[in-house]
């Protein structure tokens, strides 16, 4: 099991970021003590760090020169601070990749594996792979498919978050309102037609695996998932 270290001092994102990392199968790390970041990480020796630019007293740059001394870990910043000058500070101290907040968590574990299986092989391409399961039907976040039967489909990013959604409460609706959340951070400037356009998309992708009919519009509440596939098949 890989272990990630996360350096964030919002308690938020940092529960957050220990959610997410947990929930694809990896060891998750929070650092507590601000000015020992560096002694934290010799103690753990994590597979890959995130570090925030912004902490107490020393930055992200310094704790970022301090482990690439003694380690070759991928380092990704996650920052606030959006300008070029500083993502060239970050990769001229040693890190791996940046990232500017506010992010979308689901972009977050796909730079983690990327850089987990550039700096550890194919070993990382399976270590930890998440799949989501509902009466054969299987679904691969990171790999954006679902496959049922041997056959397969490939996903988008939107259809991905849908389709997982539903199958996570499957023979139950999930209301609309629930439905935009996962899909845009600000749903307020959706319009509503919008949800119903990515509905029909996925549609259109489960009928290539004989299943096109699972997603039930319910009148007035929501979209519900349907998993009697397996005995009209």
């Amino acid at each position: 099991m890989f272990t990630i270290m996360i350096v964030e001092d919002d308690p938020k994102i940092n529960q957050l970021l220990q959610s997410h990392i947990e929930k694809y199968g990896y060891q998750a790390i929070d650092t507590t003590d601000f000015e020992k970041v560096y002694q934290q990480f010799q103690e753990n020796q994590p597979d890959l760090v995130l570090l925030d630019v912004n902490l107490p007293k020393f930055d992200g740059y310094y704790w970022c020169r301090q482990i690439r001394s003694v380690s070759t870990c991928p380092i990704l910043f996650i920052s606030a601070r959006e300008g070029k000058m500083e993502q060239v500070m970050a990769l001229e101290n040693g890190a791996d990749d940046y990232i500017p907040k506010p992010f979308h968590y689901e972009i977050v574990m796909a730079k983690i594996r990327s850089h987990l299986r550039r700096a550890y092989g194919s070993y990382a391409s399976t270590e930890g792979e998440r799949k989501v399961e509902a009466s054969g039907l299987t679904l691969y976040p990171e790999r954006m498919e679902a496959s049922l039967e041997g056959k397969e489909i490939e996903l988008s990013h939107k259809e991905v978050i849908l389709l997982e959604a539903l199958m996570e409460r499957q023979m139950r609706v999930v209301s609309r309102d629930r439905l935009l959340e996962k899909l845009w951070d600000d749903q307020h400037f959706i319009d509503d037609n919008t949800l119903n356009v990515n509905v029909t998309r996925l549609r259109k992708k489960l009928r290539d695996l004989g299943i096109g009919d699972c997603i039930e519009t319910v009148r007035g509440a929501g979209y519900m998932l349907k998993v009697t596939w397996r005995k009209s098949r």
